[in-house]
């Protein structure tokens, strides 16, 4: 134990980034260890590095007794007081020990705490490093493919690329460069465990704003994005700058930036929405390039009826109901499409089944119609101070009303249940 430690410990410290007191502390521990393997594992030993000759130093400590029972861990006053002619009964005296006798055992010992140390230093680094790094897009080359995932490395570590966040029919091989989103970071005892996503939503967010100034700039923000991987994808964008257009921003000249994102989804196709406070518009414009008519929405349950053209249903609806799918992802409010002839037909349906209520003739149908009511089955399940508020009919009258709906459907529907055991209701 001299300089040539001293070398060893400032170059491991200096090339791996690990803390040199870390070290130290390793090889105090790795020459206790091997000490009490020679001597026993009862000694009260204390190890101490001298930074300055790089040597080592073992004191055994010793309880100075008047009788001794333990001789590992306890000295009489005769022979302590031939070591510290001051001593007193009590007192706990430090015996230096020769570290050069624990020889071959120290030093293996030694490599092996100093290698686990190491190790687990590496370990922690590279947790810190990434755990920094959550949220972002990062690069790393395929190294092999796993009933796990894709084990992608990335320089100083591996990562998994789980089959859940892989994106369908994208297939890759060995030494392909791969570019993904850093999902999560798990702390475990082999290391930290690093999770990839290409499936994310996120991801496609990060793309555009590594693609796009503004976005990085913060002129132009991504205020939803939805995403069906492989397929197709909408984000919504809007600007805080007035002369800055933000779908022209993402789009780029001549369709450059997007074009390098979709080539990095390797094809899926993106729709870039301009977003908008008005619900209804921004919906509109999730639909597009869908023409719609006119929207009715229900603010409680979040869910709006829209109507388009009869021409346009198939597009808005979208290859098995993609497009009407995500535009409500983006949204956050479910959305039903109905044409307009089907939604004239309802129309017309709930207008006679109004008609059809005990009591109410065309000017009542009429007044309800206007209020927001659009069948029988809505004013049976209204409350009264809500029909009293829409319609502004007397307390009697929209009471009666109520229950003669709620007696109508009521009967509709014991005639219904009748007709479908086989035995029909008697007029």
């Amino acid at each position: 134990m001299n300089l040539e430690l001293r070398r060893i410990i400032e170059q491991v410290s200096r090339d791996k980034g690990i803390d040199k007191e870390l070290l130290i502390s390793a090889i105090k521990d790795a020459v206790r260890s091997a000490a009490r393997k020679k001597y026993g594992p009862r000694l009260d030993l204390e190890v101490e590095y001298k930074e300055d000759t790089g040597e080592i130093e073992v004191f055994q400590y010793k309880e100075v007794v008047t009788e001794v029972t333990d001789p590992s861990r306890e000295i009489s006053l005769e022979e302590g007081r031939a070591l510290d002619a001051e001593c007193e009964v009590g007192d706990s005296l430090g015996i230096k020990m020769d570290a050069s006798s624990l020889g071959r055992i120290a030093a293996q010992s030694a490599k092996q705490v100093i290698m686990q140390r190491m190790k687990d230093a590496e370990r922690d680094l590279v947790y810190e490093d990434f755990k920094d790094r959550k949220n972002e897009i990062i690069n790393g080359i395929v190294q092999r493919l796993d009933p796990e995932g894709i084990i992608v490395n990335l320089g100083r570590t591996e990562a998994l690329l789980p089959p859940s966040e892989q994106v369908p029919r994208e297939i890759y091989h060995k030494g392909e460069r791969i570019r993904a989103y850093l999902l999560d970071v798990k702390r475990q005892t082999r290391g930290p465990q690093i999770i990839l996503s290409r499936t994310h939503p996120q991801f496609l967010v990060q793309l555009f704003e590594a693609e796009v100034p503004e976005i990085a700039e913060g002129i132009v923000q991504i205020l939803g994005c939805a995403r069906e991987p492989g397929s197709r994808a909408k984000i919504a964008v809007a600007s805080r700058d007035s002369d800055v257009d933000p779908v022209g921003a993402c789009v780029g000249l001549k369709g450059a930036r997007v074009q390098n994102i979709v080539q990095e989804l390797r094809g899926e196709k993106i729709d870039i929405i301009p977003w908008s406070p008005d619900v209804a518009k921004f919906a509109t414009n999730a639909l597009a390039p869908a023409e719609v008519s006119r929207i009715i929405m229900n603010k409680e349950s979040q869910t709006m009826e829209v109507i388009v053209p009869d021409d346009q249903l198939s597009l808005a609806i979208g290859k098995r109901g993609q497009n009407v799918r995500l535009a409500s992802r983006l949204v956050g409010w479910k959305i039903d499409v109905k044409t307009e002839s089907k939604y004239s037909k309802s129309l017309k349906e709930g207008y006679l089944s109004l008609l059809s209520i005990p009591g109410v003739g065309e000017i009542t149908a009429n007044l309800l119609h206007e209020a927001g009511y659009t069948s029988a089955k809505e004013v049976a399940e209204t409350s009264l101070d809500d029909l009293i508020q829409a319609t502004g009919l007397t307390e009697k009258k929209a009471a009666g009303l109520i229950a003669a709906a709620k007696e109508m459907i009521g009967k509709k529907a014991a005639e219904a249940e009748a007709e479908a055991a086989g035995n029909p209701a008697e007029g």
